[in-house]
């Protein structure tokens, strides 16, 4: 009698917690924007490049590190980026003009490429069976969701004790402690010999000739640009536009007395409604189509975002925005490197994915970017906001047309 393998190993604890802290790192950035630009009078462009450039780096180191992992090692590559990381946080910390913070943050950049999805995922799809994966890198998936909860209140709760150059500092430690999980993330090679036997430039020549792939990245576009705006911005918009918590009530007696605070817990509340999001696209992932689950997902973003723009805000509808969007914020992430993994094999699902995931920090560049360049010169967020609404509904449509066919494996040919 067969017997199913189990899902929770060790390889699979291990890379969640690294992408765990990465995440709520990554995921607090926001809450400095106010700090950062009040301590030094800056227009919120400023830092709001800085975190786009990051986001920007990230979206090329993706690829660099998927494919780094696959030629020297996943653990070495992980170790990379959390030295990039934990250095370029150091740097930050001591960072006084905004040329400074924007080169640092292409290193941390490069950090949260070296321990995020792109690596991690392509590790743990590896380690998984078949009918195991697509939840494993759910889970995966959610523990990124995890950090984003406690990250930002990690934060708004050391910048009421610490300056913000010493919160910096303290994450900078933080990542360098995942280390200590890495002897648990021994990486499976494939089973399959012809996978083994492929080369890189076969396979990722294939993909990119295949438009299923290129539809697959265009699609990823508006996840960045969505996800990485609010992100970046939501604290802040919530704390200058939401109407107020009036004392007495439920948000009160937790303790939530400013709408600076309540941006943050909006964070977190996505970061919570996206653990069982994700939890559920990764078994639904196992079962449907990835593609029209997607499509799904990008058409339920588009709804939540244009219903919140339309509507008063206040915190209630902030906390109802929040829990709606959390339960679809990184639910595409198991789906589309399953959905890679799946049409690709996974030989080099990190380098594909890495690559498809560039289109996502694209758009989270603009995200970030045009968020603060925007406010500054239309003193509001509604612009950038529409613009991620239409972008949403365009990348529902986008994924209608991908073929969910495996594509034939050919291995190198003889020297």
């Amino acid at each position: 009698m067969s017997t199913r393998a189990p899902i929770l190993t060790p390889i699979l604890l291990a890379g969640s917690f690294v992408v765990l802290v990465g995440f709520a790192i990554r995921a607090s950035f926001g809450v400095f924007q106010l700090p950062i630009a009040t301590e030094f009078g800056w227009l919120r462009a400023e830092f709001s490049l800085a975190i786009a450039i990051q986001n920007l780096a990230w979206g090329f180191g993706q690829p660099l590190f998927g494919a780094l992992a696959e030629k020297i090692g996943d653990r070495k590559a992980i170790i990379l980026g959390a030295l990039c990381y934990a250095v370029g946080l150091v740097l930050s910390a001591g960072a006084t003009l905004p040329i400074q913070h924007q080169l640092y943050e292409v290193l941390v950049g490069f950090g949260i490429a070296g321990t995020g999805f792109g690596v991690v995922l392509a590790v743990v799809g590896r380690a998984s069976s078949a009918e195991n994966r697509s939840m494993s890198l759910a889970i995966v998936t959610a523990a990124g969701s995890a950090g984003q909860v406690l990250g930002p209140p990690l934060a708004e709760g050391l910048l009421a004790l610490i300056p913000w150059q010493g919160v910096f500092l303290a994450f900078a430690a933080l990542i360098l402690a995942t280390l200590m999980v890495l002897p648990w993330m021994r990486s499976p090679a494939p089973a399959s010999k012809v996978e083994l036997e492929e080369s890189m430039g076969t396979v990722v020549l294939g993909a990119l000739r295949d438009p299923s792939f290129a539809l697959i990245f265009i699609g990823f576009f508006s996840c960045g640009y969505q996800l990485a705006f609010v992100t970046a911005h939501f604290p802040a918009f919530v704390a200058e536009i939401c109407g107020p918590i009036m004392p007495g009530g439920v948000l009160h007696s937790m303790g939530i007395t400013t709408t600076s605070a309540l941006g943050a817990v909006a964070i977190s509340l996505i970061g919570l409604g996206n653990i069982a999001g994700t939890l559920a696209a990764g078994w639904a992932g196992q079962r449907y189509s990835k593609k029209y689950l997607l499509a799904g997902i990008y058409t339920g973003r588009t709804i939540a975002a244009a219903w919140f723009i339309l509507t008063p805000m206040t915190p209630s509808t902030v906390l109802v925005f929040s829990a709606v969007m959390g339960s679809l914020w990184l639910a595409t992430v198991p789906l589309t490197s399953g959905l890679v993994a799946h049409l690709y094999g996974l030989r080099y699902m990190g380098t594909l994915y890495g690559i498809v995931f560039l289109s996502h920090q694209l758009g989270a560049f603009f995200g970030v970017w045009l968020g603060g360049a925007l406010y500054d010169v239309y003193g509001g967020y509604d612009l950038v906001w529409w613009i991620g609404v239409g972008i949403g509904a365009f990348s529902a449509i986008v994924h209608l047309p991908i073929r969910e066919t495996a594509r034939p494996v050919v291995a190198a040919s003889p020297a």
